[in-house]
């Protein structure tokens, strides 16, 4: 018991670190009044989309909470499963909400700091970021504390045990299904999100850089508010939400599996107390994000990037003893640690060259836009293919090292439970990792304050420094996000199959290839990703096309608008966006969860667990070739508008914007979203599998 009351603390620490974080940051100065007004027009739509969002949501969680209800009363699972989902999803979203709310507030504040020097325009923005990474990761383990202590309770004294194991297995088990509820809300958070951003981005884009000629976030373009609301409830809330559950769902199922590998409460205590201590090193670690005056874009990243660094290299250092004190004889897991940590830098390093513009890929494909849009799109589309070669190899390289290094040769148990270890690995640090991704849409708000104000050239020129890290950041942090949803789903598939043993232990699995029912699962799997990315792209191109209508009319109609002599109508774009994002994210949403209980009602378990791994494998590839492609096109697009290649105006400045249009949806959108789908239908396929296993026809 002494090890939750750790993970207890560590929960405490990260949200009073949270807190202070969140009181530094709105001391600062809004700015002038002008700046204050944008900022508090992005925050008015940003809390409007999530009101209108956690209203249909509730509708959502209570229907499932009702399902999960009469499953507990036929004897399919617990009474304490339809709670889990409920605090798991609720825990998701708030730790959203306060990132967002956070955002909105700093923008403004990290513009007016910017005004001072550009150190005080970084620590402000990443700050903020703070806020989101540490809240995230403080929720996280306190729901995972309360829950532990509650089921502890429960099985120790209510009803009581008879074996460890016994204890260990009822908890993890019914723990498991609050990573339901995150999983479920964070696809919420994710798919809205993205629809609401890429359609006023695309909108914004189309209409006011290619048709009417005015920059991006001219406070003439009617889209401008609504992108820069979208770039809070997607990039911050949405991707909060989305990296909570790989958080809780590493932590989660690799205790689950200490039980199978025989590594008892010991076993379980490795990843808990991994993460509590990876918050102390992300704390240490954001005190060195600082940088000097006039620094370039490397010298910016290098301030971030040596924050990261310590506080990996602190969690080695404290994993090794951790590993020796409980897990003295297995010290190959210590090696398990070290390579999720290590995949997760090489995945950001390898994310950075295909999508930074200091690189070969992305200069290249900025060449391309000499010869039209039509080059531009193949160019970018072939680098984000090839962009998965490397990825792959480290995940693959990570999993081998994690299962032998772990005693997988000796016993397939200790070998799965090396994957999850890994995985908490590659988490443990979230908090500041985090925070570096959450920066990016903050830097990016804070140049569009600083442009519609009209802030002298050497302060745009501070935010744009700022913003282009910004860029670089989010796409290191996307790519981190779906590296670590690789490991968690690896875990969550030998925690289903766990679960099956554990529901029923003469329960024979077949996952031979040559087993039709598997292969069909694969199948299936491999599908699901290709029709999730299909069914929200295309819900990106809809939404966007009103708000192309709009904006173009609103350019037309407003006497004056574009002499700058009248506003625009902010809020008819921002809303026309938020019905949009609501309406069309519910399609994807319902097949992400519909599609892993189908399968099993037809296929059986055997084919629920070729579903898993086709859905896996293919998820993980299409949503590394969709961030980084996304990442590039749109890397590409601001290194002609920074001079080059005839900077803005030019035709390669246009072709280049309409390969952004095309990337923004996949980068922000639907390859983001999808390593949610890879979690949520394991999470699906863990809580349904007695249902599954009595109701099946094959």
């Amino acid at each position: 018991m002494g090890t939750i009351y750790l993970v207890a603390a560590g929960a405490v620490v990260a949200l009073v670190f949270s807190a202070v974080m969140y009181l530094r940051v709105r001391q600062e100065p809004e700015g002038n009044k002008e700046m204050a007004e944008i900022s508090n027009s992005v925050q008015k739509g940003a809390n409007a989309y999530l009101k209108r969002q956690y209203t249909g949501v509730i509708v959502f969680f209570f229907v499932v909470f009702l399902i999960l209800l009469a499953m507990a009363f036929g004897g399919y699972l617990s009474f304490f499963t339809p709670f889990a989902f409920v605090t798991g999803g609720f825990f998701s979203g708030l730790s959203g909400f306060i990132g967002m709310r956070t955002a909105t507030m700093a923008n403004c504040r990290t513009a007016n700091g910017a005004s001072k020097s550009l150190n005080k325009g970084l620590k402000i923005a990443f700050s903020a970021g703070s806020v989101m990474g540490f809240t995230v990761v403080g929720l996280g383990l306190f729901d995972l504390s309360v829950w532990y202590l509650i089921l502890h309770f429960y099985y120790t004294v209510i009803d009581p045990v008879k074996t460890e194991e016994m204890l260990i297995q009822n908890i993890t088990s019914n723990m498991l299904t609050f990573g339901m509820g995150a999983s479920s809300m964070a696809l919420f958070a994710r798919v809205g999100g993205g629809i609401f951003t890429k359609a006023a981005d695309v909108g914004a884009d189309l209409v006011g850089k290619v048709e009417a000629g005015i920059p991006e976030d001219d406070p003439r373009n009617p889209a401008v508010i609504a992108d820069n609301v979208g770039d809070n409830v997607g990039d911050v809330a949405g991707m909060g939400a989305d990296l909570y559950e790989s958080y809780v769902g590493s932590v989660v199922s690799t205790a689950a599996l200490a039980v199978a590998a025989g590594f008892g409460i010991k076993g379980v205590s490795v990843p808990m107390l991994l993460a509590a201590f990876g918050i102390v090193a992300s704390i240490v670690g954001s005190f060195f994000v600082k940088t000097k005056e006039g620094a370039s874009q490397k010298n910016l990243l290098h301030a971030l990037r040596c924050g990261t660094y310590i506080s990996a290299g602190l969690i080695a250092v404290i994993s090794f003893f951790l590993i020796q004190y409980f897990l003295p004889e297995h010290m190959g897991v210590f090696v398990a640690v070290l390579s999720g940590l290590l995949a997760g830098i090489l995945i950001g390093a390898i994310t950075e060259y295909f999508t930074s513009d200091t690189y070969s890929p992305t200069r290249k494909l900025s060449e391309s836009s000499k010869t039209g849009a039509g080059t531009v799109i193949i160019s970018g589309l072939a680098l984000g293919m090839l962009s998965t070669v490397a990825p792959v190899l480290v995940v693959g390289i990570s999993i081998l090292i994690s299962y032998f290094a772990s005693g997988g040769a000796a016993d397939f148990n200790m070998g799965l439970y090396g994957i999850g270890v890994s995985a908490v690995g590659m988490l443990s640090t979230l908090g500041i990792t985090l925070a570096t991704d959450a920066y990016g849409p903050i830097a990016d708000n804070a140049g569009g304050i600083a442009e519609m104000t009209h802030m002298p050239e050497e302060v745009r020129a501070r935010t744009d420094a700022l913003d282009s890290l910004g860029n670089t950041t989010a796409a290191t942090g996307k790519g981190f996000a779906i590296g670590s949803a690789a490991l968690t789903a690896m875990a969550l598939i030998a925690s289903y199959i766990d679960k099956v043993h554990t529901i029923d232990p003469n329960y024979t699995l077949d996952l031979t290839i040559t087993n039709p029912t598997v292969l069909i699962g694969l199948f299936v799997g491999g599908m699901l990703p290709f029709l999730f990315g299909a069914l929200t792209m295309n819900a990106v191109g809809k939404a966007a096309e009103s708000i192309v209508v709009e904006v173009r009319r609103q350019l037309k109609e407003i006497p004056g608008l574009m002499e700058g002599k009248a506003k625009p109508d902010y809020a008819a774009c921002v809303d026309m966006c938020t019905r949009s994002a609501q309406k069309l994210m519910l399609a994807p949403a319902f097949i992400a969860v519909i599609t892993p209980v189908l399968t099993g009602l037809i296929l059986g378990v055997n084919g629920v667990a070729g579903l898993l791994a086709g859905n896996t494998i293919t998820g993980f590839v299409l949503a590394v070739m969709m961030a980084n492609a996304g990442g590039a096109w749109d890397n590409a697009k601001k290194y002609i508008e920074s001079g080059n290649l005839g900077g803005k105006g030019s035709d390669a400045h246009k072709a280049a914007v309409i390969g952004d249009t095309v990337g923004d949806p996949f980068k922000d959108t639907s390859g983001p979203s999808i390593n949610i789908l890879i979690k949520l239908t394991s999470m699906v396929s863990i809580v349904f599998a007695g249902l599954i296993m009595t109701l099946h026809l094959l």
